[in-house]
């Protein structure tokens, strides 16, 4: 991904509009690695990572409070419906 992607969250406080960038790693000799970590951001305030398993299949929000469970559960489902959109180049 070459730009970031914006979620549209809908909460009961209303529409959120949450920045998603998947984070790579430069391996050394190889190509860019995908990380599983996708760090969230709204605006200039810094949400924290949802962070996959190798398979992803488990995901854990490693924010400290800025979203609810249920909030982060819903940017989860996204990205792993659009993996393969978030990750490519």
């Amino acid at each position: 991904m070459k730009q970031p992607v914006i979620y549209d969250l809908d909460t009961d406080d209303g529409l959120r509009h949450i920045t998603i960038r998947p984070v790579h790693q430069k391996m050394p000799g190889t190509d860019v690695y995908a990380t599983g970590v996708f760090s969230l951001d709204e605006g200039e305030t810094d949400l924290g990572d949802i962070v996959f398993d190798d398979n992803m299949q488990e995901w854990e929000y490693t924010g400290m409070g800025n979203l609810s469970h249920n909030d982060a559960k819903h940017i989860a489902r996204f990205v792993k419906l659009n993996l393969n959109a978030l990750v490519a180049e």
